[in-house]
Protein backbone atom coordinates (compact mmCIF):
# COMPACT_ATOMS: atom_id res chain seq x y z
CA UNK A 1 0.00 0.00 0.00
CA UNK A 2 2.80 2.89 1.15
CA UNK A 3 4.28 2.40 -2.73
CA UNK A 4 1.37 4.24 -3.91
CA UNK A 5 2.20 7.06 -1.52
CA UNK A 6 4.24 9.78 -1.37
CA UNK A 7 4.94 11.80 2.27
CA UNK A 8 6.56 15.16 2.20
CA UNK A 9 7.13 18.61 3.73
CA UNK A 10 5.24 21.01 1.25
CA UNK A 11 7.24 22.59 -1.42
CA UNK A 12 6.08 23.84 -4.91
CA UNK A 13 3.15 26.22 -5.39
CA UNK A 14 1.16 23.44 -6.31
CA UNK A 15 1.87 21.44 -3.03
CA UNK A 16 0.97 24.70 -1.01
CA UNK A 17 -1.99 25.84 -2.69
CA UNK A 18 -3.60 22.47 -2.35
CA UNK A 19 -2.25 22.26 1.58
CA UNK A 20 -4.34 25.47 2.12
CA UNK A 21 -7.60 24.34 0.20
CA UNK A 22 -7.70 21.12 2.24
CA UNK A 23 -7.36 22.82 5.59
CA UNK A 24 -9.78 25.68 4.37
CA UNK A 25 -12.55 23.07 3.42
CA UNK A 26 -11.92 20.44 6.24
CA UNK A 27 -11.94 23.40 8.75
CA UNK A 28 -14.61 25.50 7.62
CA UNK A 29 -11.64 28.66 7.72
CA UNK A 30 -11.51 31.81 6.42
CA UNK A 31 -8.51 32.90 4.11
CA UNK A 32 -7.26 35.58 6.12
CA UNK A 33 -7.14 33.01 9.12
CA UNK A 34 -5.59 30.37 7.09
CA UNK A 35 -2.75 33.03 6.46
CA UNK A 36 -2.06 33.43 10.15
CA UNK A 37 -2.23 30.12 10.88
CA UNK A 38 0.16 29.01 8.41
CA UNK A 39 2.61 31.81 9.88
CA UNK A 40 2.60 30.48 12.85
CA UNK A 41 2.88 27.30 12.43
CA UNK A 42 5.95 27.59 9.54
CA UNK A 43 5.94 25.38 6.21
CA UNK A 44 8.38 23.20 7.59
CA UNK A 45 6.15 21.59 10.11
CA UNK A 46 3.52 21.30 7.43
CA UNK A 47 3.11 17.39 5.73
CA UNK A 48 1.03 16.29 2.51
CA UNK A 49 0.49 12.86 1.38
CA UNK A 50 0.18 12.58 -2.56
CA UNK A 51 -1.37 9.61 -4.23
CA UNK A 52 -0.67 9.71 -8.12
CA UNK A 53 1.10 12.84 -8.15
CA UNK A 54 -2.63 14.57 -6.43
CA UNK A 55 -2.06 16.15 -2.50
CA UNK A 56 -4.71 13.85 -0.56
CA UNK A 57 -3.95 14.66 2.92
CA UNK A 58 -2.24 16.99 5.18
CA UNK A 59 -1.18 17.88 8.92
CA UNK A 60 0.58 20.15 10.57
CA UNK A 61 3.30 19.09 13.46
CA UNK A 62 3.90 21.02 16.42
CA UNK A 63 6.91 20.76 18.32
CA UNK A 64 6.15 21.47 21.53
CA UNK A 65 7.11 19.62 24.62
CA UNK A 66 4.21 17.89 27.73
CA UNK A 67 5.02 17.32 31.70
CA UNK A 68 4.27 14.55 32.74
CA UNK A 69 5.39 13.13 36.95
CA UNK A 70 7.35 16.60 37.08
CA UNK A 71 9.35 16.26 34.07
CA UNK A 72 9.32 17.98 30.74
CA UNK A 73 9.24 15.55 27.63
CA UNK A 74 9.39 16.23 23.87
CA UNK A 75 6.09 16.26 21.99
CA UNK A 76 4.81 16.06 18.71
CA UNK A 77 1.40 18.17 18.47
CA UNK A 78 -0.94 16.56 15.36
CA UNK A 79 -3.27 19.44 13.97
CA UNK A 80 -5.11 19.86 11.07
CA UNK A 81 -4.83 16.48 10.26
CA UNK A 82 -7.13 16.88 6.57
CA UNK A 83 -8.50 14.48 4.01
CA UNK A 84 -10.61 15.92 1.15
CA UNK A 85 -14.54 14.19 1.09
CA UNK A 86 -13.84 12.37 -2.48
CA UNK A 87 -10.52 10.35 -0.39
CA UNK A 88 -11.87 9.44 3.11
CA UNK A 89 -12.81 5.94 3.34
CA UNK A 90 -9.68 4.66 1.61
CA UNK A 91 -7.11 4.23 3.98
CA UNK A 92 -5.72 8.06 3.14
CA UNK A 93 -5.66 9.20 6.82
CA UNK A 94 -4.04 5.75 8.54
CA UNK A 95 -1.28 6.06 6.14
CA UNK A 96 -0.65 9.83 6.48
CA UNK A 97 -0.53 8.78 9.92
CA UNK A 98 1.72 5.88 10.05
CA UNK A 99 4.30 7.34 7.77
CA UNK A 100 4.24 10.75 10.38
CA UNK A 101 4.90 8.20 13.12
CA UNK A 102 7.29 6.82 11.59
CA UNK A 103 9.08 10.01 10.78
CA UNK A 104 8.93 11.27 14.93
CA UNK A 105 10.51 8.04 15.71
CA UNK A 106 13.36 8.45 13.31
CA UNK A 107 13.78 11.60 15.07
CA UNK A 108 13.95 10.65 18.32
CA UNK A 109 10.44 12.29 19.27
CA UNK A 110 8.90 10.02 22.80
CA UNK A 111 5.59 11.07 22.44
CA UNK A 112 2.78 12.52 20.09
CA UNK A 113 -0.44 14.47 21.50
CA UNK A 114 -3.73 15.76 19.44
CA UNK A 115 -7.34 15.95 19.70
CA UNK A 116 -9.48 13.71 17.33
CA UNK A 117 -12.96 14.55 15.91
CA UNK A 118 -12.73 11.22 14.81
CA UNK A 119 -11.25 9.02 17.07
CA UNK A 120 -11.27 5.50 15.13
CA UNK A 121 -8.46 6.28 12.62
CA UNK A 122 -6.25 7.41 15.22
CA UNK A 123 -6.65 4.54 17.49
CA UNK A 124 -5.75 2.55 14.16
CA UNK A 125 -1.81 3.42 14.65
CA UNK A 126 -1.74 3.35 18.24
CA UNK A 127 -3.47 6.77 19.89
CA UNK A 128 -5.55 6.59 23.27
CA UNK A 129 -7.74 8.81 24.76
CA UNK A 130 -5.02 10.28 27.51
CA UNK A 131 -6.35 13.45 29.26
CA UNK A 132 -9.27 15.91 29.31
CA UNK A 133 -10.01 19.50 28.62
CA UNK A 134 -12.96 20.27 30.41
CA UNK A 135 -15.23 23.99 30.27
CA UNK A 136 -16.46 25.16 33.34
CA UNK A 137 -18.78 27.61 34.09
CA UNK A 138 -20.11 29.49 37.80
CA UNK A 139 -22.40 32.00 38.27
CA UNK A 140 -20.53 35.09 39.70
CA UNK A 141 -23.22 36.26 42.57
CA UNK A 142 -22.71 32.70 44.06
CA UNK A 143 -19.38 33.33 44.71
CA UNK A 144 -19.71 34.91 48.30
CA UNK A 145 -16.02 35.60 49.11
CA UNK A 146 -14.46 39.06 49.64
CA UNK A 147 -10.34 38.08 49.92
CA UNK A 148 -8.48 41.00 49.38
CA UNK A 149 -5.18 40.01 51.07
CA UNK A 150 -3.09 39.75 48.16
CA UNK A 151 -2.33 43.25 45.61
CA UNK A 152 -4.23 42.51 42.37
CA UNK A 153 -2.61 44.73 39.64
CA UNK A 154 -3.03 45.25 35.98
CA UNK A 155 -0.32 44.06 33.55
CA UNK A 156 1.16 44.55 29.89
CA UNK A 157 -0.03 40.88 27.82
CA UNK A 158 3.59 39.87 27.22
CA UNK A 159 4.45 36.49 27.67
CA UNK A 160 7.60 37.24 29.90
CA UNK A 161 5.71 38.79 32.84
CA UNK A 162 3.91 35.01 33.42
CA UNK A 163 6.52 32.49 32.32
CA UNK A 164 7.95 31.68 35.18
CA UNK A 165 4.28 31.56 37.09
CA UNK A 166 3.10 29.22 34.21
CA UNK A 167 6.17 27.23 34.28
CA UNK A 168 5.59 26.52 37.92
CA UNK A 169 1.80 25.39 37.56
CA UNK A 170 2.56 23.09 34.73
CA UNK A 171 6.09 21.25 36.15
CA UNK A 172 3.13 19.96 39.18
CA UNK A 173 0.20 19.16 36.45
CA UNK A 174 0.47 16.08 33.78
CA UNK A 175 -0.14 16.87 30.52
CA UNK A 176 0.29 20.73 30.56
CA UNK A 177 2.40 21.77 27.88
CA UNK A 178 6.01 23.78 27.84
CA UNK A 179 4.23 26.99 26.10
CA UNK A 180 6.32 28.09 22.97
CA UNK A 181 5.91 31.99 21.49
CA UNK A 182 3.39 30.51 19.34
CA UNK A 183 1.17 29.04 22.13
CA UNK A 184 1.48 32.29 24.28
CA UNK A 185 0.35 34.23 21.15
CA UNK A 186 -2.68 32.46 21.36
CA UNK A 187 -3.20 33.31 24.54
CA UNK A 188 -2.32 36.16 24.91
CA UNK A 189 -3.70 37.80 21.39
CA UNK A 190 -6.83 35.89 20.88
CA UNK A 191 -8.59 36.87 17.09
CA UNK A 192 -11.70 39.60 17.67
CA UNK A 193 -11.27 39.94 21.27
CA UNK A 194 -10.04 42.21 23.54
CA UNK A 195 -7.81 40.66 26.49
CA UNK A 196 -6.78 41.82 30.30
CA UNK A 197 -4.34 40.70 32.13
CA UNK A 198 -3.81 40.77 35.83
CA UNK A 199 -0.90 39.55 38.68
CA UNK A 200 -2.07 38.59 42.45
CA UNK A 201 0.56 39.00 44.60
CA UNK A 202 3.72 42.07 45.25
CA UNK A 203 5.76 42.86 42.66
CA UNK A 204 8.51 41.05 44.66
CA UNK A 205 6.48 37.89 45.25
CA UNK A 206 3.69 37.13 42.46
CA UNK A 207 1.92 34.08 43.57
CA UNK A 208 -0.72 34.13 40.56
CA UNK A 209 -2.31 35.62 37.34
CA UNK A 210 -5.40 36.05 35.61
CA UNK A 211 -5.79 36.47 31.43
CA UNK A 212 -9.59 36.42 30.18
CA UNK A 213 -11.65 38.39 27.95
CA UNK A 214 -15.56 39.41 28.03
CA UNK A 215 -17.72 37.88 26.23
CA UNK A 216 -20.69 39.27 25.46
CA UNK A 217 -24.66 37.91 26.54
CA UNK A 218 -28.32 39.29 26.00
CA UNK A 219 -27.74 40.99 29.50
CA UNK A 220 -24.50 41.63 29.96
CA UNK A 221 -21.50 39.96 29.55
CA UNK A 222 -19.16 36.64 31.09
CA UNK A 223 -15.48 36.56 31.88
CA UNK A 224 -13.68 33.87 29.89
CA UNK A 225 -10.05 32.99 31.19
CA UNK A 226 -7.60 32.32 28.92
CA UNK A 227 -5.13 30.97 31.52
CA UNK A 228 -5.04 31.68 35.30
CA UNK A 229 -2.42 30.13 37.67
CA UNK A 230 -2.48 30.53 41.56
CA UNK A 231 0.32 28.78 43.41
CA UNK A 232 -1.10 29.53 47.18
CA UNK A 233 -4.49 29.17 48.66
CA UNK A 234 -4.57 33.21 49.56
CA UNK A 235 -4.21 33.26 45.68
CA UNK A 236 -7.05 30.90 45.02
CA UNK A 237 -9.24 33.50 47.67
CA UNK A 238 -7.78 36.64 45.56
CA UNK A 239 -8.87 35.03 42.10
CA UNK A 240 -12.77 34.08 43.48
CA UNK A 241 -12.78 37.83 44.61
CA UNK A 242 -11.11 39.11 41.82
CA UNK A 243 -14.05 37.54 39.72
CA UNK A 244 -17.06 38.53 41.87
CA UNK A 245 -16.50 42.22 42.11
CA UNK A 246 -17.23 41.85 37.90
CA UNK A 247 -21.45 40.95 39.49
CA UNK A 248 -22.89 43.85 39.08
CA UNK A 249 -22.79 43.69 35.05
CA UNK A 250 -21.43 40.37 34.37
CA UNK A 251 -22.87 36.83 34.70
CA UNK A 252 -20.12 34.19 35.12
CA UNK A 253 -16.99 33.38 34.85
CA UNK A 254 -15.63 30.01 32.37
CA UNK A 255 -12.44 28.52 32.22
CA UNK A 256 -10.66 25.60 31.49
CA UNK A 257 -9.54 22.88 33.93
CA UNK A 258 -9.30 19.01 35.19
CA UNK A 259 -12.77 17.41 35.53
CA UNK A 260 -11.87 17.73 39.11
CA UNK A 261 -10.97 21.08 39.70
CA UNK A 262 -9.27 21.64 42.91
CA UNK A 263 -9.56 25.39 42.60
CA UNK A 264 -13.42 24.22 43.54
CA UNK A 265 -12.80 23.85 46.68
CA UNK A 266 -12.57 27.45 47.89
CA UNK A 267 -16.26 28.05 47.29
CA UNK A 268 -18.95 27.34 49.49
CA UNK A 269 -21.31 25.70 47.54
CA UNK A 270 -21.22 23.88 44.24
CA UNK A 271 -23.12 25.96 42.29
CA UNK A 272 -20.36 25.29 38.87
CA UNK A 273 -21.20 23.36 35.94
CA UNK A 274 -19.29 21.49 33.46
CA UNK A 275 -20.07 22.72 29.73
CA UNK A 276 -17.89 20.82 27.61
CA UNK A 277 -15.48 17.94 28.39
CA UNK A 278 -13.20 16.76 25.32
CA UNK A 279 -10.49 13.88 25.72
CA UNK A 280 -6.98 14.60 24.13
CA UNK A 281 -5.34 11.56 22.50
CA UNK A 282 -1.88 10.49 22.97
CA UNK A 283 0.54 8.00 21.48
CA UNK A 284 3.75 6.71 22.67
CA UNK A 285 6.37 7.02 19.99
CA UNK A 286 9.57 5.89 21.42
CA UNK A 287 8.67 3.21 24.74
CA UNK A 288 11.91 3.32 26.52
CA UNK A 289 12.74 7.14 25.63
CA UNK A 290 9.25 8.06 26.62
CA UNK A 291 9.77 5.90 30.04
CA UNK A 292 13.03 7.06 30.91
CA UNK A 293 12.31 10.82 30.51
CA UNK A 294 9.25 11.08 32.36
CA UNK A 295 9.29 11.47 36.03
CA UNK A 296 7.96 8.78 39.03
CA UNK A 297 6.89 9.49 42.90
CA UNK A 298 10.01 10.13 44.50
CA UNK A 299 10.53 8.09 47.75
CA UNK A 300 8.74 4.29 45.29
CA UNK A 301 11.26 2.22 44.23
CA UNK A 302 10.47 -0.21 41.96
CA UNK A 303 10.93 -2.54 38.76
CA UNK A 304 7.87 -3.39 36.23
CA UNK A 305 8.05 -5.84 33.64
CA UNK A 306 6.53 -4.50 30.06
CA UNK A 307 5.63 -6.70 27.21
CA UNK A 308 4.18 -4.01 24.58
CA UNK A 309 2.90 -4.71 20.98
CA UNK A 310 3.35 -2.13 18.89
CA UNK A 311 1.58 -3.06 14.83
CA UNK A 312 2.62 0.50 13.20
CA UNK A 313 6.36 0.83 14.98
CA UNK A 314 8.11 -2.29 15.44
CA UNK A 315 10.60 -1.03 17.49
CA UNK A 316 8.34 -0.59 20.53
CA UNK A 317 7.27 -4.02 20.33
CA UNK A 318 8.97 -6.49 22.92
CA UNK A 319 9.88 -6.88 26.77
CA UNK A 320 11.09 -4.11 28.67
CA UNK A 321 12.22 -3.53 32.12
CA UNK A 322 11.71 -0.44 34.14
CA UNK A 323 13.66 0.22 37.04
CA UNK A 324 12.47 3.02 38.91
CA UNK A 325 14.74 4.92 41.70
CA UNK A 326 14.67 8.34 43.32
CA UNK A 327 12.01 9.65 40.99
CA UNK A 328 14.06 8.73 37.65
CA UNK A 329 13.45 5.08 35.37
CA UNK A 330 15.82 3.58 33.36
CA UNK A 331 14.75 1.15 30.63
CA UNK A 332 16.38 -2.29 29.77
CA UNK A 333 15.48 -4.79 27.34
CA UNK A 334 14.15 -8.01 28.22
CA UNK A 335 12.53 -9.20 31.35
CA UNK A 336 9.60 -11.19 32.16
CA UNK A 337 6.97 -9.38 30.52
CA UNK A 338 4.51 -9.44 33.73
CA UNK A 339 2.29 -6.64 32.44
CA UNK A 340 0.50 -6.92 28.36
CA UNK A 341 -0.48 -4.05 26.55
CA UNK A 342 -0.40 -2.51 23.13
CA UNK A 343 1.04 0.93 22.05
CA UNK A 344 -2.58 2.27 22.77
CA UNK A 345 -3.06 0.82 26.51
CA UNK A 346 0.28 2.31 27.78
CA UNK A 347 -1.01 5.58 26.70
CA UNK A 348 -3.29 6.14 28.91
CA UNK A 349 -1.19 4.07 31.85
CA UNK A 350 1.43 6.57 31.27
CA UNK A 351 -0.18 9.92 31.42
CA UNK A 352 -2.01 8.60 34.48
CA UNK A 353 -5.67 9.22 33.15
CA UNK A 354 -6.91 5.69 34.29
CA UNK A 355 -5.26 3.25 36.85
CA UNK A 356 -3.96 0.19 36.16
CA UNK A 357 -7.08 -1.50 37.16
CA UNK A 358 -9.40 0.15 35.44
CA UNK A 359 -7.27 -0.37 32.35
CA UNK A 360 -7.45 -4.19 33.22
CA UNK A 361 -10.92 -3.92 33.59
CA UNK A 362 -11.22 -2.52 29.97
CA UNK A 363 -9.58 -5.14 27.95
CA UNK A 364 -6.38 -3.13 27.66
CA UNK A 365 -3.99 -4.88 29.84
CA UNK A 366 -3.14 -8.05 31.30
CA UNK A 367 -1.29 -8.05 34.53
CA UNK A 368 -0.11 -10.23 37.01
CA UNK A 369 -1.09 -8.55 40.91
CA UNK A 370 2.43 -7.82 41.78
CA UNK A 371 2.89 -6.06 38.54
CA UNK A 372 -0.79 -4.72 39.13
CA UNK A 373 0.51 -2.95 42.05
CA UNK A 374 4.15 -1.83 40.94
CA UNK A 375 2.42 -0.23 38.08
CA UNK A 376 -0.31 1.68 40.13
CA UNK A 377 2.00 2.85 42.65
CA UNK A 378 4.62 4.09 39.36
CA UNK A 379 2.05 5.94 37.49
CA UNK A 380 0.05 7.70 40.23
CA UNK A 381 -0.47 11.74 40.32
CA UNK A 382 -2.72 14.21 39.30
CA UNK A 383 -5.28 14.29 36.53
CA UNK A 384 -3.43 14.50 33.35
CA UNK A 385 -5.11 17.69 31.38
CA UNK A 386 -4.05 20.73 29.16
CA UNK A 387 -6.32 24.21 28.92
CA UNK A 388 -4.26 24.48 25.23
CA UNK A 389 -6.48 23.23 21.94
CA UNK A 390 -4.37 22.88 18.78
Amino acid sequence: MTSQFKFCTPSTSEQLQRLEEITRQCFNESSSHWSSYYQNVGQENFRCLQRAGEVVGSLAIYPIAQWFGGQCIPMAGLASVGVPPEHRGTGVAVEMLTQTLRELHQNGVPLSTLYAATQRPYRKVGYEQAGTRCLWKLPLDSILMRSRTLPVRAVPRQAEVFADLYQKAASQTNGKLERNAALWTRVLQPQRAEVYAYTIGSETQLVGYVIFKQQQTSTGYDLVVQDCVVLTPAAEQQLWTFFADHRSIAQSVLWRGPSVDPLLLQLPEQTSTVQHVERWLLRVVDVPKALEKRGYPVGVDAELHLNIQDDVLPENTGKFVLTVSGGSGEVTRGGRGDLQLNIGGLAPLYTGLFTPEQLKTAGLLASTDAALVAATQLFSGSEPWMSEHF
